[in-house]
């Protein structure tokens, strides 16, 4: 989620509120505060509130909350500013819109909190610059109309934003901090979009860098934003947030034409309508608000609300971006009444949840392996044919004694029952092909990727593996050392198992992955639950690993 750092100083000027009055509206209105300091606060907000990225949007969220009103409308003024768009850009970023707003008071926290909003905006709603990017301008320093167009990339050259010499547009994608960053943005384009003045001076180079003839300084009056994009819902949304931010500033808003395919003018700022049933906020809510509550808690978010025979008609910012449905007005209702103030009820029939027996178990054996010394890890669900049998020295009869953890007899003597593994249909790589049916070759593949680490080793895991269709939790151990041995296992498996009050017994067994003479396997009410033993040498190398392995396997259900 998005963090904004805000200058206390200047929201406290801006909302006419103390300060802990202000940290108290934000965390009411979703705001997460991670820092306060004497001069600056850091807030962590949800994507869905973009207009809260800047210190004007906050303070006007602050003012509304604690006055009970706030400005919904905004006048905009007609000027005869024009945007001519040409068709050069259509096929490389297709839209633009924008608009002029006069005699803004800016201070170096405006331009900071300017500049904030700008890169936010661009990272949420313009995600990084792909579909939204927004440019600000001293509009004293150009002259309308302006023409956004397509550049063959050495035809343009001008002084970039904190460079003082002039780059082509090349120049600028190769060179240039933010061109070297953005670059993908325009790859296989033969042409980059351009918007210049009537006078040929470059505005902006979007989406990578606005020219450095039209900065925005404290000596600024007058400033033009533009926004690009390939989304035009997104990009006047995004005009929207930046003008208002602005004319709370006590900046007054120019509209101007852009003529494409048709003359359009923007900002659009007449906020939209819905009509909201009392009925249905209070069936939502579980509560039994009247109309005055239901009112007066969106004035309090911002909203104009006007009563109407138990529906009210609200008049929604066109800066609330995120008003998408009812059940948006339906939240802020809440926010605004108050979350503290709606009681919440037990269910009536005790439905409460309770750990699994499973659970249980695997809770008492992490504890047990980390107090025998074992750091646990987890891997992949997914793997392959070639690392589950393999690797694992497991021919086509002896796929599933690894998997089939059930063998009434110590040694198997006769093809065992095939137990189906599953695979996946559309695998996205050659390690990804099917689920596994054991725990062992993921630890062996974390034990490769560790090899530069000092011996011994001892790790285990604790999850699923998919058997005939059906996940069976295991336990799996390993250890890697030069002088690793069965007996050394051997006491693992009974600590665990006295851990588990088992009763058991061990007989040999033998498994293609094991050294002949060195496996056994653990069996409880005759029924096979585990096995261990020492790793064949030809397993060890198929991993890359070059010491002595030792390892067991168990059924926890």
């Amino acid at each position: 989620m998005p963090t904004i750092t805000f200058d206390c100083d200047d929201i406290v000027q801006l909302a006419g509120a103390g300060k802990d009055d202000i940290i108290q509206v934000i965390e009411i209105i979703g705001g997460e505060i991670e820092n306060v300091s004497e001069n600056s606060m850091d807030v962590e907000f949800l994507p869905n509130r973009p207009d809260l990225y800047s210190a004007e949007g906050v303070a006007r969220a602050v003012k509304t909350f604690l006055t009970g009103s706030g400005k919904c409308k905004y006048n905009v003024k007609k000027s005869d500013i024009i945007l001519n768009v040409e068709s050069t850009v259509k096929d490389i970023r297709p839209f633009i819109v924008g608009g002029v707003v006069k005699n803004v008071k800016l201070t170096e926290s405006a331009i900071l909190s300017l500049m904030n909003l700008q890169e936010k905006l661009h990272l949420t709603i313009g995600r990084n610059r792909k579909k939204v990017a927004i440019g600000v301008h001293d509009f004293s320093m150009v002259k309308p109309p302006f023409v956004y167009k397509g550049m063959k990339p050495e035809s343009v050259s001008f002084v970039p934003l904190g460079k003082t010499e002039e780059m082509s547009l090349n120049e600028i994608l190769e060179q240039h901090e933010k061109g070297i960053k953005y670059a993908g943005l325009l790859k296989g384009f033969e042409k980059y979009p351009v918007l210049m003045d009537s006078k040929n001076n470059v505005l902006s180079f979007p989406p990578i860098i606005n020219g450095a003839r039209t900065t925005v300084t404290e000596n600024t009056k007058d400033i033009f934003v533009d926004v690009t994009g390939s989304d035009f819902k997104a990009i006047n949304q995004a005009l929207n947030i930046v003008c208002t931010a602005l004319a709370d500033r006590n900046g007054e808003i120019y509209s101007i034409y852009v003529f494409d395919d048709k003359k359009i003018v923007t900002p659009d700022l007449n906020p939209k309508t819905k009509k909201l049933s009392i009925e249905y906020v209070n069936s939502i809510l579980g509560l039994n608000l009247e109309e005055k509550d239901v009112v007066s808690s969106l004035k309090k978010m911002g909203f104009h609300a006007n009563p109407d025979n138990g529906n009210i008609d609200v008049l929604i910012p066109a800066y609330r971006t995120d008003i998408l449905h009812l059940i948006d007005l339906v939240e802020d209702v809440a926010i605004g009444y108050g979350y503290e103030k709606c009681s919440g009820t037990l269910p009536k029939k005790p439905t409460f949840g309770g750990y699994r027996d499973v659970e249980k178990k695997t809770d008492m054996l992490r504890e047990t392996m980390i107090g025998l010394g074992f750091n646990e890890v987890t891997t992949l669900s997914l793997s392959s044919e070639k690392n589950q049998f393999k690797k694992m020295c497991m021919d086509e009869e002896n796929k599933t004694k690894l998997s089939n953890i059930e063998f009434p007899r110590g040694i198997s003597t006769e093809k065992p029952s095939v137990a189906e593994f599953t695979l996946i249909k559309n695998p996205i790589s050659e390690e990804h092909t099917i689920l596994r049916v054991s725990l062992l070759p993921g630890l062996l593949g974390i034990l490769n990727i560790n090899k530069h680490r000092a011996l011994p080793l001892k790790i285990f895991e604790i999850g699923d593996v998919i058997i005939d269709k059906k996940n069976v939790r295991r336990i799996a151990g390993m250890i890697i050392h030069s002088k690793a041995n069965f007996t050394e296992m051997k006491s693992v498996v009974e600590a665990i198992l006295r851990e588990m009050k088992i009763e058991y017994e061990i007989r040999p067994k033998r498994i293609g992955c094991f050294i002949h003479g060195r496996c056994a396997s653990v069996l409880s009410n005759k029924k096979e639950i585990c096995y261990f033993g020492e790793l064949h040498p030809s397993a060890i190398t198929n991993f890359e690993l070059g010491h002595p392995v030792t390892c067991f396997e168990m059924k926890l259900v």
